[in-house]
């Protein structure tokens, strides 16, 4: 794709920058000291680690309160409304079209910023991996406290697997999204827009009635 093609556009706000890279940093963090607890391997020491996890865990807790909290303060929330219209074209574009240079068929804009297959994904992360991932984790967190809570009846090994097949889901998805920061039209212009927020993207794409969203905010 040439040049002419592309126009710049401030896709990413400041918050969303900082809460990416933020986020980010926690969960390495987090899969870092976690396996390190589970394992005995690693860098920090087992009971440095383990104050560790925790910290950054309730530090992720509360920046994902207010991350929801600016999702629907500013409207964002629309950009994750899920849809199966273009999904079977973007699946095929990510499987094979790419390969061979094609444009993608669903490219970013302002009013939406998520493909079809992006906003199943990150509903998925944000409505369930990440809130169970939580909230197992503040049970572990807090087990000692659980015949106060009222949760006599829950096992510590079920609490511990589901944490960390979690954990396994979370790891997955960011090799996946490490590859996928690459496929853009150089290989460094995903991260680079996530850093600057401006992105380059197609001139001249009709915004389809599904991608329209109404009353989005810029912060």
């Amino acid at each position: 794709m040439s040049d002419r093609n592309l126009s710049l556009i401030y896709l990413y706000t400041r918050y969303e920058r900082f809460w990416h890279w933020f986020q980010a940093a926690l969960i390495i963090l987090l899969l870092v000291t976690g396996f390190e607890v589970n394992t005995g391997v690693g860098i920090f020491g087992f009971q440095t680690a383990v104050t560790v996890h925790n910290y950054a865990g309730l530090t992720w807790l509360i920046a994902f309160a207010f991350f929801v909290f600016w999702l629907f303060t500013t409207g964002e929330w629309k950009q994750y409304v899920p849809t199966t219209k273009k999904m079977l074209v973007v699946m095929r574009y990510y499987a094979y079209g790419i390969f061979r240079g094609e444009p993608h068929p669903v490219p970013k804009r302002k009013e939406a910023k998520h493909n079809p297959l992006q906003r199943l994904t990150y509903l998925g992360l944000a409505a369930a991996l990440l809130p169970v991932q939580m909230a197992t984790g503040f049970l572990y967190w807090g087990y000692n406290s659980w015949g106060d809570w009222g949760l006599s009846a829950l096992t510590l090994q079920i609490v511990a697997l589901v944490h960390t097949a979690g954990a396994f889901a979370i790891l997955s998805f960011l090799v996946v999204h490490l590859y996928m920061t690459t496929t853009g039209h150089t290989i460094s212009a995903h991260v680079k827009a996530m850093i600057t927020g401006w992105e380059e993207v197609e001139k001249d794409e009709k915004i389809e009635d599904w991608e329209q969203r109404a009353g989005v905010k810029n912060a």
